[in-house]
């Protein structure tokens, strides 16, 4: 069974916009690897967390704010899909 992404997003902060962009960039990024990706609304003020499936994988909080697309990618990759290439998003493309 395919993995779910779930994006879950505070809708007072009008992070709605971002959400529904990260959710498409996820989904056709990873067609291939995951099942859906749900945008949650949050009951708690000030909160965006990206999980698959149990897993909070990025949460605006701890990280300080927030990352671009390609980090994001990164970690969604690193759970999903860990040999998949992102091409020039790759971490290991940074380094050259």
């Amino acid at each position: 069974m395919k993995p779910t992404i779930t994006i879950e997003y505070c809708p007072k902060c009008r992070w709605l916009l971002r959400a529904a962009y990260m959710a498409q960039e996820i989904l056709t990024t990873f067609e291939d690897e995951i099942g859906a990706v749900t945008l949650k609304p949050s009951e708690v003020a000030g909160r965006y967390q990206i999980s698959v499936g149990s897993e909070i994988i990025f949460d605006r909080k701890r990280q300080g704010g927030f990352t671009d697309i390609k980090e994001i990618k990164q970690l969604v990759r690193d759970v999903v899909a860990p040999q998949k290439s992102l091409g020039h998003s790759d971490r290991q493309n940074e380094k050259q």
